[in-house]
């Protein structure tokens, strides 16, 4: 306990800014120890299993000296690749000895991301996390105070900000090919969440339900479920919980398609217009919120202010079965998942990989601008190098924080039933204090204390 409560007054000195060279005292035996580029890093797993198997993929190249899973399964079949790292189940406790890694990898579930990451910057470690960055918009606001203060190597697991096709795109529009842009809409096709079951098959979603089960079952065999809770209100296990991405839908445990695939599709709007805080938000759906489970099918608008040159802008997000009208009437081309962005001269279509200028004929002949933005290495390598010594990597915390605070402001929207005019500055819905529940939560006994 004394180590814990000595980490939570550090954080609170690191964010107020007050103590600035203590920071860098606590930060620097990582940073130190990584500046030799041909060094391997020791890098400490917290989820060992799905998205953690994936990362642990992404970052083989380097020392794995730790792994923690919550389950016993997904942590021997990770363990038997890395028989030399140490295991755990908790990943508080993995924190009792930081000093045999230099860096961390988070991939729990979206509820639990923000007491992980928070744990290891305070440790002065480098870290990289999973999508969405955090659960809700407190939690991304402190993570990224907090990693601008520590000035540690840090991505979120974004995997397409590395893409060359979101580098082409940028210099498109920096160049004027389309002219100011003034509207953005992005979509996708991905409808799991509240629905008919009728929709549901439609859709193909992974599991039908549309209440919180009455019943139980056993927890699995290996499954630790009050550590899988973590800071969420207890309740008995289900199987529509978990496996994931089952949880995603839970409200208590996700926020669904829009703080998910939102991170991945609205990623290339912020990147190519430097996007950050919206002035409005207001999201559209059949019907009201369910307190439970989020939707399936939504549709968000975002107002955003002139940005230097580039003026006011609307974005608007689709997901399900909602789409722009000029894709529902065959204007343009009806690529599934998308971002169409329009400009006073033109539009560009684009998806994860490729991207078009419209009308076609318009552009018949048009002689692309040179290439300004060097490509990435990989989005794994990004982090890696940066954990190096060398330049921050793409998606760092710093930009990734403003993204997911966007994507949880759609949900807030959509949860509160009217749209907000948002007070960045104070992260407040100025005309409507019913939504601060969504903006910030509260903790289970026990994990409150962690990030106070």
């Amino acid at each position: 306990m004394k180590k814990r409560a000595q980490r939570r007054l550090t954080r609170r000195q690191f964010v107020g800014g007050a103590l600035a060279a203590a920071g860098a005292a606590v930060g620097a035996p990582a940073i130190l120890r990584a500046q030799n580029p041909n060094t391997r890093l020791n890098i400490a797993m917290i989820g060992a299993g799905g998205r953690g198997a994936e990362n642990l993929n992404g970052v083989r190249s380097e020392n794995i000296v730790a792994l923690c899973d919550v389950d016993a399964h997904a942590l021997e079949k990770s363990g038997a690749r890395y028989p030399q790292a140490k295991k755990f189940v908790d990943f508080r406790k993995m924190f009792d000895n930081p000093k045999d890694f230099d860096a961390v990898v988070v991939s729990t579930c979206e509820h639990t991301h923000v007491f992980a990451t928070m744990l290891a910057l305070e440790a002065g470690k480098h870290v990289y996390c999973e999508k969405p960055l955090t659960y809700n918009i407190w939690e991304a606001r402190l993570v990224r105070e907090t990693a601008s203060k520590l000035k540690l190597a840090t991505q979120m697991g974004n995997q397409g900000h590395a893409s060359d096709n979101h580098r082409r795109v940028k210099e498109l529009i920096q160049s004027g090919a389309i002219g100011p842009v003034r509207e953005v809409h992005v979509w996708v096709s991905r409808a799991w969440g509240f629905q008919s079951e009728e929709a549901a098959k439609r859709n193909k979603d992974i599991v039908f339900v549309t209440e919180r089960p009455t019943d139980h079952a056993p927890v699995p065999p290996g499954l630790d479920w009050d550590l899988w809770l973590g800071p969420a209100p207890a309740r008995r296990f289900h199987s529509v919980y978990v496996p994931g991405p089952k949880w995603y839908r839970w409200w208590d445990f996700g926020n669904g398609t829009m703080s998910d695939l939102g991170s991945h599709r609205n990623d290339i709007a912020f990147y190519a217009l430097d996007i950050r805080s919206p002035l409005t938000v207001e999201a559209i759906a059949d019907g009201p919120a369910h307190p439970e489970i989020a939707p399936a099918t939504m549709r968000v608008v975002y107002e955003y202010a002139a940005r230097g040159e580039m003026p006011p802008l609307e974005l608007t997000w689709y997901q399900g079965e909602a789409k722009p009208k000029i894709w529902t009437d065959g204007g343009i081309p009806q690529w599934p998942d998308a971002q169409l962005f329009v400009g006073d001269q033109g539009m560009i279509l684009s998806s994860s990989d490729k991207h078009m200028l419209l009308p076609e004929k318009d552009f018949e002949g048009f002689e692309r601008p040179p290439q300004t933005i060097p490509n990435s290495p990989g989005h794994y390598a990004e982090w890696i190098q940066a954990c190096k010594g060398g330049g921050p990597s793409m998606a760092n915390f710093d930009y990734a924080g403003w993204t997911t605070e966007a994507n949880h402001l759609g949900n807030v929207a959509y949860r509160v039933g009217r749209k907000l005019h948002w007070d960045a500055a104070a992260m407040k819905a100025t005309n409507a204090p019913e939504a601060d529940p969504f903006i910030r939560r509260k903790y289970r006994k026990g994990w409150e204390g962690i990030l106070s």
